[in-house]
This record gives structure tokens, C-alpha cells and sequence, in this order.
């Protein structure tokens, strides 16, 4: 090989349905990137073969991602190149030593989707410590991806636009919300907290676990729960107080989307389980005194029960089918348990402290993690597509739990069923954030955002090229471009909370903030504040 040879490789899923129903569109995405590349002059080598039986080309397990990159030169030019989900722990060993320039793409897509897979390794990839350059492109057309490239394959950093991130030192923050976030904050490392996680780790996310070390110093602390003793727990629970939460949620106006077949439809006993989880977790937080909870999600429970995703979503709703213990206690009476959707630690700490902020605040804690799955203009607006498939609460919804349906997820992840809980987010003004790693530094970037309420065709549409069994939010970035937040995040979840207007938006931004660096967490504030025709920059 030249040095101008480049090593093409992709990460996929662990699951060989997932690997082979994704094949296709991450073969249209290499070809695009290849062409690119080849028309820049450069040759590329795939590092790893397309296998005839399994019928797919992704590294599809950690084990053989350590095979690939046995036979990779550590000092070649490599790209990764992702059109779908993938799991980061297939090539981190590899990247993890790899001295030559790496390279992350994806395609522009909310199909499987790639660009939430890559935020993902770019997010594990800034825990490590481990140099990269990223680019996304809907076509590999455009002059943002090919002068990106151009300047990789020159040696050179891809230059990116990260303006709109502001040092908390540089903001000028309210008083009274200062003060608000330092009294949760020193309530938190005075009492401490314990977050529970079932069976750490999920999907690859290296970048969602918070080493104890870092997280400690927060007031918060895990207690590691076995996904096994949540299965067990579910088994212990009886079908009378299963139908009670079930009830509960048909007087609520849920619809549950019935059918026939049980291999790709929800059935009655499907959403059994799921309400036995719903008891089963609050039962099991209580025993340990947890103050938020993780479950794990697609691994380990799939091959026994039902998707986790109804039970997360009715968790983190303060209004919800009460719970009680063996001995007769309400658990958890008239407030949310945050729920952490596929254990990702660092919503986990941000839940938490979201549900403390804003109830100090008296606004709605209601909190929930969403992929950043994709985006389009709308009307001369960059509209966001949100999704998560589990976690999100019904009071984001419009209508509440009356606006809100449960839709059996995919057999292709989820063999055993078990219905989401799906809604349109309302429209309102929210916070936004995310907890991440960089290079054994806790830090935390914060912005604004307003949830638009887009037409029902537009809204059907979107879900039609993204997850139709997920909820959605549509959310519009103040101040912060496209670009600009796949440039700086640094995972493929971001978190949300409501604020009632615009002004209590901004009170929550800052107290949550405020609350952030009290307990020693590097805060950073993304874009600005778009009050009608006038744009207020946090920069003062």
C-alpha cells in the first residue's frame, strides 16, 4: 500500500437480522464515500471482507474487530464509514491504538440510521482520548463534506464550526437561579444519591459509562442491579396488580395497537409483562434506595421478555399507575423515578439532576433522553427529529397519556414484543443537554430549544423514514446549527426537559448549569436565546 491508500472499515450490529436487513444501504454510502475519495486521487482498500453466507460486510462482534485490525497497518489512513446503528466496542480496540489519521462518516439519513451510530463512536472516541476527524454528508456531494475530506486526505484536521459553545466562566448567569442550582447541588453531595444500573453497559456505548472515580465526586454513586433479578422480580408479580397499571392506562386513553399475530403484532399478554416490569423496577429501586434507574434494554432481557420501553416511559412520568411495596407502601408517591433509556450513565446523572433542578423551580421534571436521529429544513427552519423508543414520558406529549399509543416494537430487535409508548411531543420551549466524557474529564454542555408542532403529514412523514413506533420531538436548536451539533456532541442521546415559557427556560438553563459546576462538572453553553425577530447570545 501507497500513502495515498485509505482503509475503508464498518462497524455493525451484534445481531445478524439487524446486520443483513441494514446491508444494502451501508453498501449505497460506501460506494458514495469511495467514489469521493478516488476522485480526490486517493485509492481505498477495504479492511475487511463482505461475507457471501452471512450475507452482510459489518465487523459484527468485538472478537472479530480484533481480527480486522490485526491485519490493518496502525499507521494507514483509515475511514469508518456508517450508515446504520453500530456497535462502538467492535473497532474501539483497534481505533484505541491506531496512530494513523481516522476518519468517522456517515450518510445523512434517519433510515437505521448512521449518523446517530457515529455520534455514538464519537462520543467513545473523545472518552479515550483517541484522535479523529468526523463528516456527514446526505449525498458526499457537497462542499461541507468534500472540503472536509480534502482536508483529511492532505493530513491535515477537518476544520469544523464550534462557535456557538461558550465557557460557563463567559456567561453571565441570574443570581437567583445560581443560588437555586448551588442548594441542589450541595443538597446532592451532602445526602448523596444512588444510581441503579441493570447490567452496565448496553449496545457499545462505552461513552455512557461514567467511571466511578469521576462520578463519585457528584454525590452519586451506582448500585450495579442484574437484569436477572428485574426478570426475577417480574416473575414474582402477580397478574391482578399487572391488570390494575393496565387499567389504569386504558382510563387514561392509551391506545394499545392489537393484533392478531404475536411474531410481529402486540398482544394482551405482551403488555402484562411489560406492566409486571413497571412494578418489578419501582419495587426493586425502592429495596436499594435508588434515585434513578437504567435498564439495559435490547441485550440480555430480549431473549427472555418483553422491551423494557413502556415501563421506562411510565417511570418517568410524575402521574402514573401507582406501585405498592409487600407491605403496603405507595412507592415513589406523586413523583417521577428518572429512567435512564439502554443505561446510559450520563443521562442518568442529568435526569437526576434535571428532576431536582426543576422541582425546585416547581416546573414539570418530566425528563427523558431522545437519539439525535435526523433533521430537515422545515419552512425555513432546521427541524430536529428526535426518538427514543423508550423513556420518554406521556406528560411531553400532546394530549398526555389520551394523545399516546403503544405500537409493538420491531421483532427484528425485539423477538418476545412489548409496546412502546408513542406521542408527538407538545410544542414548548425546553432545555437541552448532555453529560459526557472527554479524556477522563466530566463535562456538560447546555443549550435552548423550542419543540415545534408540525403538521400531522409532515410528522408522519418523518416517522415513516425514521422509527414509526417511537416518540418524536421536533425541536429547533437556538443558536446552534446542524453542523455545529454534530460537530461538538459527543454521543448519540440528547437530554430534554420542558420549561413553561421562554423566560423559565432560561431561569432552568442557568440553575441546572449553576448546579453542574457546584458539583465539579466542566459546563459548557451551546448557541442562544431566539426571541422573535431578536437573538439574545448567552456571550456577555
Amino acid at each position: 500500500m501507497t500513502k495515498h491508500t485509505v482503509i475503508l472499515v464498518a462497524s455493525g450490529d451484534l445481531r445478524l437480522p439487524a446486520n443483513q436487513k441494514c446491508w444494502p444501504a451501508q453498501e449505497r454510502t460506501e460506494a458514495a464515500v469511495v467514489a469521493a475519495i478516488q476522485a480526490a486521487g486517493h485509492t481505498v482498500v477495504r479492511g475487511h471482507p463482505v461475507d457471501p453466507v452471512k450475507r452482510h460486510g459489518f465487523i459484527e462482534s468485538q472478537k472479530h474487530g480484533m481480527e480486522v485490525f490485526r491485519e490493518i497497518s496502525r499507521d494507514a489512513p483509515l475511514v469508518v464509514v456508517e450508515a446504520v446503528w453500530q456497535y462502538s466496542n467492535h473497532v474501539l480496540s483497534g481505533l484505541y491504538s491506531h496512530r494513523g489519521p481516522i476518519l468517522t462518516v456517515a450518510n445523512w439519513s434517519g433510515e437505521f440510521p448512521g449518523l446517530v451510530g457515529m455520534l455514538n463512536l464519537n462520543g467513545c472516541l473523545t472518552k479515550a482520548g483517541v484522535k479523529y476527524d468526523t463528516l456527514w454528508s446526505v449525498d458526499f456531494q457537497d462542499e461541507f463534506f468534500l472540503n472536509g475530506l480534502r482536508q483529511w486526505l492532505a493530513g491535515e484536521r477537518v476544520r469544523q464550526d464550534t462557535s456557538h459553545i461558550h465557557a460557563l466562566a463567559n456567561v453571565k448567569l441570574p443570581a437567583d437561579a445560581v443560588a437555586i442550582g448551588r442548594e441542589v447541588a450541595e443538597e446532592l453531595l451532602r445526602n448523596k444519591a444512588i444510581m441503579g444500573v441493570f447490567d452496565e453497559g448496553c449496545m457499545g456505548m462505552y461513552n455512557a459509562i461514567i467511571p466511578d472515580e469521576l462520578l463519585h465526586p457528584t454525590g452519586v454513586f451506582k448500585e450495579r442491579l442484574s437484569q436477572s433479578a428485574l426478570y426475577a422480580e417480574m416473575l414474582r408479580t402477580g397478574d391482578d396488580e399487572a391488570l390494575s397499571v393496565r387499567h389504569w392506562l386504558d382510563r387514561k386513553g392509551v391506545h394499545f395497537a392489537i393484533g392478531p399475530d404475536p411474531a410481529t403484532d402486540l398482544r394482551d399478554d405482551q403488555i402484562l409483562q411489560q406492566c409486571k416490569m413497571y412494578i418489578a423496577a419501582l419495587r426493586i429501586a425502592d429495596q436499594y434506595g435508588c434515585d434513578t434507574i437504567g435498564i439495559q434494554y435490547q441485550l440480555g432481557l430480549k431473549d427472555l421478555t418483553v422491551a423494557s420501553d413502556l415501563a421506562e416511559g411510565l417511570l418517568n412520568n410524575v402521574d402514573r399507575p401507582p406501585v405498592y411495596a409487600r407491605d403496603g407502601r405507595e412507592l415513589y408517591a406523586g413523583r417521577a423515578l428518572p429512567h435512564f433509556n439502554e443505561v446510559d450513565e450520563c443521562s442518568g446523572l442529568d435526569a437526576l439532576l434535571t428532576n431536582r433542578v426543576w422541582t425546585r423551580l416547581g416546573f414539570d421534571p418530566e425528563t427523558t433522553l431522545h437519539d439525535i436521529r435526523y433533521g430537515e429544513e422545515y419552512r425555513g427552519e432546521f427541524v430536529w427529529v428526535f426518538e427514543i423508543s423508550g423513556a420518554a414520558p406521556a406528560q411531553h406529549f400532546i394530549g398526555g397519556y389520551a394523545g399516546a399509543v403503544s405500537e409493538r416494537q420491531p421483532s427484528m430487535y425485539f423477538p418476545a414484543g412489548g409496546g412502546s409508548l408513542k406521542g408527538v411531543s407538545k410544542p414548548g420551549e425546553i432545555v437541552w443537554s448532555r453529560v459526557f466524557v472527554d479524556n477522563g474529564v466530566l463535562k456538560a454542555d447546555l443549550g435552548l430549544a423550542a419543540v415545534r408542532d408540525l403538521p400531522r403529514e409532515e410528522t408522519e412523514r418523518r416517522w415513516q423514514i425514521t422509527t414509526p413506533q417511537w416518540p418524536i420531538m421536533h425541536a429547533v436548536t437556538h443558536g446552534v446549527t446542524r453542523d455545529q451539533l454534530m460537530a461538538r456532541h459527543k454521543a448519540n442521546h440528547i437530554q430534554v426537559a420542558y420549561a413553561p415559557d421562554a423566560e423559565g427556560a432560561d431561569r432552568a438553563l442557568a440553575a441546572k448549569a449553576s448546579a453542574f459546576r457546584e458539583l465539579g462538572i466542566d459546563v459548557s453553553i451551546c448557541g442562544s436565546r431566539s426571541r422573535g425577530t431578536e437573538t439574545v447570545s448567552y456571550n456577555s
